[in-house]
């Protein structure tokens, strides 16, 4: 079979390969829709260390080509949502900790790209199918039920990890897909007055549609010199770090009143290192809960935001800025994600 990815690090192109083989307790899908994530060019470029001969992608629904013979939710032709988190739920990493982003340690859930390829490809493997795919309810686009399966996700975890209370003030940095998600969690959890930081205009007028209420420009000086006189020198109850660097991530940690939470799910460099002064953190006791991490996975988390979808909490559509059509266009899309267009806020590529 044909698929997109990474020959070695700064080379991507087609790549031939064999079709997956379905396990006993697993699936084969077929995609219909994929979206390029920043995940994936971040990726391609080492951003995750050494990557040779890998489909790259984790963000796709599909159809279902092939199921194993000890599932049984699912049967051939459904039409599923896939998470981008994989975990395998037999590993003690879930069982003992419940930690369904890291089965076997650190990312160890997510599968795509981290143990095996990805999802840009005509045909792709899901392990566990029955706790790890979600048929796309009535009601739900395929559009849509795909903005749930990494944006949406991580997005509304960051809101999740801040334990956002009614009436909260919300920093969120970065309005790219997982910042406008981060956003909207945050409005739907309860937060009172939400401060964007971010410049592109199209994300912007998403943003303020799924409940920003201002913006601060990082062009215009030191984001924390500009929140923190916004909101009288006490700064925000919690800070979603979506978006970007180290120097950002400190200016968090500081700009947070004792008691708040920093919260990140943003993407870091493999050779990042994270350093801040001790008096960003009242010398190590400031009451400043620092948490990072990676989306939940599994059928009940896409399930819970399809219905969200379904019930009109939510419009991930919104997000999506550019469309092709054809697998051809995958290089099209992906350069597009990569390159970081002005009007980008997120490519799919129906297949």
């Amino acid at each position: 079979m044909r698929g997109f990815g990474m020959h070695t690090i700064n080379d991507v192109g087609w790549i031939e390969k064999s079709r997956p083989v379905c396990g006993p307790l697993d699936a084969i899908i077929r995609p219909t829709i994929v979206a390029p994530c920043s995940s994936d060019t971040h990726m391609s470029h080492g951003g995750s260390g050494p990557k040779t001969n890998l489909i790259l992608g984790h963000e796709a629904v599909g159809i279902v080509d092939e199921i194993g013979s000890a599932v049984n939710k699912f049967q051939v032709g459904d039409y599923v949502a896939v998470p981008c988190v994989t975990p395998d739920w037999l590993e003690r990493g879930v069982q003992n900790f419940n930690s369904f982003s890291h089965d076997t340690g650190g990312f160890g859930s997510f599968k795509f790209l981290g143990v095996k390829d990805g999802v840009m490809a005509e045909f792709f493997h899901v392990n566990q199918a029955d706790a790890n795919l979600a048929v796309i309810p009535e009601g739900v686009s395929p559009e849509a039920a795909l903005m749930s399966v990494d944006m949406m996700s991580t997005g509304f975890h960051g809101a999740e990890l801040a334990e956002i209370k009614a009436g909260d003030t919300v920093v969120v940095v970065g309005i790219g897909p997982v910042g406008l998600m981060a956003i909207a969690g945050a409005a739907l959890f309860g937060a009172g007055r939400i401060i964007a930081v971010g410049t592109r205009p199209k994300a912007m007028e998403v943003a303020a549609a799924y409940g920003a209420s201002e913006f601060v420009s990082y062009k215009e000086g030191s984001i924390l010199e500009q929140i923190m006189a916004r909101t009288d020198g006490k700064g925000p109850h919690k800070v979603i770090v979506a978006g970007g660097d180290m120097e950002t991530f400190a200016q968090a940690v500081l700009m947070t009143r004792p008691n708040g939470i920093i919260s990140n799910v943003n993407y870091f460099d493999v050779a990042d290192k994270v350093s801040f002064p001790a008096y960003y953190w009242s010398l190590g006791m400031g009451d400043k809960d620092i948490r990072g991490s990676f989306c939940p996975g599994g059928a009940e988390r896409i399930a819970r935001l399809l219905d969200m979808i379904k019930y009109g909490r939510i419009d991930p559509t919104k997000m999506i800025s550019h469309q092709f059509k054809g697998f051809d266009k995958l290089p099209e899309a992906f350069e597009l994600m990569d390159k970081k267009a002005p009007d980008l806020i997120k490519p799919i590529v129906y297949m």
